[in-house]
């Protein structure tokens, strides 16, 4: 039977991930892929607040080139946008109705780039990048990085949101790349007493039986310090599952084997 996996927002914190590969069973101990009949979703937030996220780019990218087809899968979070429009955009103004200026690299700033990730950033990295989808179905589970429901903006089945989503992103609109961002750092969609409602929605229309994201820290949702987290959490009448560690802010990097939803 095979096993699928789930991880999410490394933020560059790489001496993280590849021990939680190896301890679930993913890697070998040269850090190889050895997941056999196993599946692994990335659900985003490779760059940022962490000292390599070009680092775990490139691993990822070597862990797919080893691995079978469609075995390796990477969705695309919010910090993936805000790196691509920083390299793309870098201070040029967005325009818009506030007083506050507002531009891809002053956002970056804000949110803990790193200029190592920008420099290093390829050309073939941000090509690849670019074609990456923002949804994933697999196992019943819906994958995504925020837990947001403004991915429904770009259409209502998860092809026609990812092909939507993909054609802007191949824009030079700058505004349309900010309305990207916006959309994906949106947060707490399936949380307090209408979050179950939006999660079951949402799964009806997109498909499966239980929502994967990351974006949110569950500890913060828990209450207690990230340092103290062993796993995921599943909320909203157990519709959404969070994986979100904290890796950046002293979290463990969560590597989530998802067991299938069982009906109730």
């Amino acid at each position: 039977m095979t096993r699928v996996y789930a991880v999410s927002d490394i933020h560059g914190h790489l001496e993280k991930l590849t021990p939680a590969l190896h301890d679930a069973g993913l890697t070998d101990a040269d850090g190889n892929w050895a997941g056999q009949d196993a599946r692994l979703w990335f659900l985003g937030d490779f760059f940022d607040r962490g000292p390599d996220g070009i680092g775990v780019l490139r691993y990822v990218r070597k862990l797919i080139d080893q691995a079978p087809d469609g075995a390796i899968r990477m969705l695309l979070g919010n910090h993936e946008i805000l790196a691509l429009g920083t390299h793309k955009f870098g201070d040029t103004f967005v325009p818009h109705d506030g007083i506050t200026l507002r531009s891809f690299e002053r956002s970056w700033v804000l949110n803990g780039g790193q200029d190592r990730d920008q420099e290093l950033l390829t050309d073939d990295d941000t090509d690849w990048l670019l074609d990456q989808p923002m949804l994933g179905l697999d196992a019943g589970h819906l994958l995504m990085h925020s837990d947001t429901a403004e991915y429904v903006e770009w259409g209502d089945t998860i092809d026609a949101i990812n092909a939507a989503a993909r054609a802007e992103l191949h824009s030079d609109d700058i505004e349309v790349w900010w309305e990207i961002w916006r959309r994906t750092t949106s947060r707490y969609a399936f949380r307090g007493a209408s979050g179950p409602d939006i999660a079951r929605v949402l799964l009806q229309h997109l498909g499966g039986d239980r929502i994967v994201h990351g974006h949110s820290i569950v500890a913060d949702q828990l209450g207690i310090d990230p340092q103290f987290l062993t796993g995921p959490h599943l909320y909203a009448d157990g519709l959404a599952l969070g994986i979100d560690g904290g890796a950046f802010d002293g979290g463990p990097c969560l590597v989530v084997e998802l067991e299938e939803p069982t009906a109730e």
